[in-house]
This record gives C-alpha cells, structure tokens and sequence, in this order.
C-alpha cells in the first residue's frame, strides 16, 4: 500500500466520490506488481469502483453529494459522437480509455477517486442493488453481455462459453438470458466448471475438450463460441468449437502481437468473428433494467470480500485461481 495525493476536481464536469467497494479484475492481473502501483507508469490499479458522490463541478448534472453511484470502466470525454452515443472505445477526442489501465487516470483500489466526465460517467446505483452487484456492473457483466451480444446469442443456440473466470459464469447467464438451449461450459479448474453447472451449463470435463464438444453437439460445432480468457490456446479453441457459420466472440484481454490463426479453418466454416473492449455506458441501461427486475444476479460471482489494506493478499489469491476463488472485493 502506498499513499497518494487526496481526490480534487480536475474541472467543472468532474466529480470526486468516496470508494466504499472496488473490484479486482483479471486485467488487473497483466500490470499488478506486487504493492498496487505499475513501477512503469505510476497509476494506481483498478478500474471497478461503487462509492458516494462527496463533491461535484458546477457544469455536473445528472449527480448530487451524497448520490450512491458506480463509476463505469470505460471512461467517456462525454463529448465527441461515439462517446454520445455510448461507443467509449472509439471515442475520437483521445481522452476516453479505462481506469487504471490508461496513463492518465487514477485507479479504483483507493480511498477517494477523482472522476471526470461525471455526467457520463457515474451512474446512480437503485438501493435494491447491493455493492457487490454494483462492482460487477462496472465491467464484468457489461464485458460479458458485450460478447454475447455481439456473438448474437439467441433463441435456441448452443453456446460454449471458454474460461469460467467471473466474465465467463457471467457469459453463461447473458447467454441463458438472451435464449441460448445449452451452455457449455469449459475451463481446467474443475471449481469453476461447478459453479457453472450451477447456474445451469453443462460442463465439459474431458481431456479432448474439441471431441467432447464435437459428441455433444452431434458433431455440428457449436453456434456460438465465447471467449473469454485472452489466450492464443483459448481463442484458438473457441474458434475450433464454432460449427458452421458459427459465431465467434473474444472479449479475454489478449496482449499477445503475434497471434497464428488458422485463417483457412475460418474461411471454410464461414466463421463470423467479433473482437473488442466493452463500452460500459452502451450495455449498462439494459442491465441495469435485468438486475433490478431479477432476471439477473450480477453478485454471483463475488466470492470473497477483503480490506483494501489487504490488497497484495487479495491480488495473490485472485492470482491462484484456487478452488471457490471468483470475484474479490475490496472495502475501503
């Protein structure tokens, strides 16, 4: 842990709110080095935060101090049209990223945060949400929607949804929202196929994942692969498992600059390929509307609830993908 200037208003639309809650996520993970901070760039981690609205710019409209509020993921300037349509990840100003993974912005895991843009990017949290469910609307849920959406999970499908992380078991609930007959659900730690199968998804514990996959579905491949780990072995997999004029959706953080894809697998499937980052204002009014009115339970996937000053703890746990390890809040 380390101490850092206090939260002020970097201008008239801004907003400063108290952390109650922050998430960590498994993006997280790619620049965690052990005390909170990257020695590369300097900026706290974190990009999931729930809080109160403790002082706003005058040009601030849509919050008041004392509002209850999360603070979306993907951070929008609130001015250019893709912002003002929702579309943060292709915002035309450069102002636009994700907390604690763009240089500019302070993270999450704090005490106070600085927030920009608050018009755009708070969001008021309904009192029959709890903080828990709060956080995984910051960016889980909305991530794990985007890729169903986009994969156009519908009525009927068979989905295999690849890596049960919290994005995942959340993949498996949008799909079964949005109509999908049958989730397969794959991922090495046997915990986590269990918890999926708990929400309903048959889980695939084979050493041949592919030919498990090819019985279970008569041999057709699946209509939808989500994919949702951000690994060459997991994209190139889900890409194997989609069947004809299958869809493919990979929302995992992938890093890698030299990804080797069998194009001509692709091309004689007539694959449909989706790839991107999750605009959190664009998916946040529909789910918001499913988690007030019970049709979805965004806190399934919180597992543990930590102290932030117990944040090296809890990255290390997160990091073990140990048995009944899902999502880890911290407290402030």
């Amino acid at each position: 842990m380390s101490d850092v200037a206090d939260a002020a208003l970097v201008d008239d639309e801004a907003a400063v709110v108290r952390i109650t809650a922050s998430g960590i996520c498994g993006s997280d993970l790619h620049i965690y080095d052990g005390h909170g901070f990257s020695p590369t760039t300097g900026y706290t981690l974190g990009h999931e935060a729930v809080g109160i609205v403790e002082e706003v710019g005058p040009a601030v409209h849509t919050v008041r101090p004392g509002d209850r509020v999360l603070v979306t993921a993907s951070v929008a300037c609130g001015r250019c049209s893709p912002c003002g349509h929702g579309h943060i990840t292709l915002c035309e100003t450069g102002e636009s990223g994700c907390w604690g993974l763009g240089h500019a912005l302070p993270g999450t895991q704090a005490e106070a945060l600085a927030v920009p843009a608050a018009d755009r990017n708070l969001v008021p949290l309904p009192e029959a949400l709890s903080d828990a469910a709060g956080i995984v609307l910051t960016d889980n849920l909305p991530t794990a929607w985007y890729g169903a959406r986009r994969g156009r999970c519908g009525p009927g499908d068979t989905v295999a949804v690849v890596g049960l992380g919290p994005v995942g078991l959340l993949s498996v609930l949008s799909a079964q929202v949005m109509g999908a007959a049958r989730v397969l659900a794959i991922d090495l730690v046997p915990g986590r196929r269990a918890a999926a199968a708990a929400l309903g998804a048959e889980p695939i514990d084979a050493e041949d994942v592919r030919a498990a996959v090819t019985e279970a579905t008569g041999g057709r491949g699946v209509d939808v692969a989500l994919e949702a780990v951000g690994a060459d072995a997991t994209v190139t997999l889900a890409l194997d498992l989609a069947g004809r004029e299958g869809r493919v959706s990979i929302v995992g953080v992938n890093q890698s600059m030299d990804f080797r894809m069998r194009m001509v697998l692709a091309q004689l499937k007539c694959l449909e390929i989706h790839i991107g980052l999750c605009s959190v204002q664009h998916e946040l009014p529909t789910l918001m509307r499913l988690a007030t009115a019970g049709r979805i339970d965004p806190s399934v996937v919180v597992t543990h609830t930590m102290d932030l000053a117990e944040g090296p703890d809890a990255y290390a746990l997160f990091a073990s993908r140990a048995e009944g390890v899902g999502k880890i809040l911290l407290r402030a």
